[in-house]
């Protein structure tokens, strides 16, 4: 039986995985697609999106076909990929958007202390219950892989889903989607959109994840990096004035802080 059974809308009943990648066929198969098989996530609903019919090529070539359904040409750029996902997929799939390097999903058991998450499946069925059960429709996890600073909840109030690796309920809705106009920090803007729309968002603070943030070669490598953080902070400050607020790091980047935010409707001290 296949694990991909759609109803009459073509809408999947499981959760599927869409994974953009760029240039980086061996990376996508020893890192996210060994963490996928591992954690238990069938391949049939493992989606693999590339830039052009060359990466297509690259990939077939490459990557076990034992670890993915299918391979997908989209666009280049990873703004344009995920906006060519949402697309891609009818309103109302779930969908695991995850990095082409992500080396495994991490569950805090102490302060000093993570521990491998064996079932990743199970953590995605999880998520979209959750979110089905709130009345949500985007999830993260922590985006920091210290156990110190982590904690053991799943909250719904504003908080930063990173862009390494989330899910979404799928809609073709275009305020929930990031402006093509800045090439960094878009998951801070999708964060702050769905909370505006939905009034919340979830989060599993208790777990994380492992990936070497702008590894070379991929799809969120960009030339002029600090103004290129810099314009995107600049955007988000002007256009979320009550959300978000810069700071600058010691090496000159630009970055930003989410503001506290209780879950829409929430009146609770």
């Amino acid at each position: 039986m296949s694990t991909t059974r759609k109803n009459r809308k073509g809408v999947s009943k499981n959760y599927i995985v869409a994974i953009p990648s760029y240039n980086r066929p061996d990376v996508i198969s020893q890192k996210t697609l060994k963490t996928l098989s591992e954690g238990g996530v069938p391949a049939k609903q493992v989606y693999i999106f590339v830039a052009n019919k060359v990466e297509e090529k690259r990939y077939l070539d490459a990557v076990p076909k034992e670890l993915y359904g299918k391979i997908v040409v989209g666009k280049k750029g990873i703004t344009h990929q995920r906006r060519f996902i949402v697309k891609y997929f009818p309103e109302g799939q779930s969908v695991v958007s995850a990095d082409d390097d992500v080396e495994g999903l991490f569950l805090r058991k102490s302060e000093k202390a993570l521990e491998k998450v064996t079932d990743v499946h199970g953590l995605f069925n999880d998520a979209f219950s959750r979110l089905k059960k709130e009345g949500l429709y985007l999830w993260g996890v922590y985006p920091v892989q210290n156990p110190f600073f982590m904690k053991d909840t799943v909250t719904t109030d504003l908080k930063f889903i990173i862009g390494t690796i989330y899910g979404f309920i799928n809609r073709h809705t275009k305020t929930i989607q990031p402006s093509p106009t800045i090439a960094e920090k878009e998951d801070y803007e999708q964060s702050i959109r769905y909370f505006i729309k939905d009034g919340g968002v979830l989060r599993y603070n208790n777990i994380t994840f492992k990936a070497k943030k702008h590894a070379p070669g991929g799809l969120g490598e960009t030339s002029g990096r600090l103004e290129a953080n810099r314009f995107a902070a600049d955007y988000l400050v002007k256009t979320y004035p009550d959300y978000v607020s810069i700071f600058h790091r010691d090496n000159g980047m630009t970055e930003v802080r989410m503001a506290r935010h209780k879950r829409i409707g929430d009146e609770s001290p």
